[in-house]
């Protein structure tokens, strides 16, 4: 189904360690809003929209994968230089005990990631507004990020991942339009 290329979708660059960052970052990898519940909810919807949908819920999906690649990396890079002393500063102790360095699906306060966060009623329209509204939060969440952020590089990467939201609501909204032209057409779903 895919293939994988070696790079990142956009490049990655972190001016200095900053675990308070990375922590923040956090909310965009595994929280409710973030690009794995984005992810996971696009490639689960996909089984119950018609045939012109698929297609465009299988590619944000996939890229949405790529997107929490970026914020992984963002997120090792910005902590991989940090002292167990200023992982626990900036509010990452907790982390830090149970997982060292690595990565862990959790949002900004240390809430694990849970299948809850993933919306899908069968119905495609109201699929498709649950989706716009999910690449409208994340937008928001991204623009505070920036907000909160003083480091360039990141920021640079950080406004890439804000306009493909923009861009995912857009052919969100595009398919809405599409289907609720088609189901009064044919009196569907």
């Amino acid at each position: 189904m895919w293939v994988y290329e070696k790079k990142l979708l956009y490049p990655v660059e972190v001016s200095t360690c900053n675990p308070t960052l990375a922590k923040y970052l956090m909310e965009q990898y595994g929280g409710a809003d973030g690009e794995l519940a984005a992810a996971l909810r696009y490639m689960n919807q996909r089984y119950t929209v018609p045939d012109k949908v698929i297609g465009l819920l299988t590619d944000i999906s996939t890229e949405e994968f790529s997107h929490l690649e970026m914020l992984a990396t963002m997120i090792y890079k910005l902590t991989k230089d940090a002292t167990p002393e200023q992982l626990e500063e900036a509010g990452l102790g907790a982390h830090f005990v149970n997982h060292g360095h690595s990565l862990f699906y959790a949002n900004a306060a240390g809430v694990p990631f849970t299948a809850t966060y993933i919306q899908s009623k069968g119905d495609p329209i109201a699929d498709l507004y649950e989706d716009i509204a999910a690449e409208e939060k994340a937008r928001a969440t991204y623009q505070w990020l920036i907000d909160v952020s003083d480091d360039p590089a990141i920021n640079d990467s950080l406004r890439f991942l804000r306009e493909r939201e923009n861009i995912h609501s857009l052919r969100f909204r595009e398919a809405v339009e599409l289907l609720k032209d088609e189901r009064d057409r044919k009196k569907i779903f």
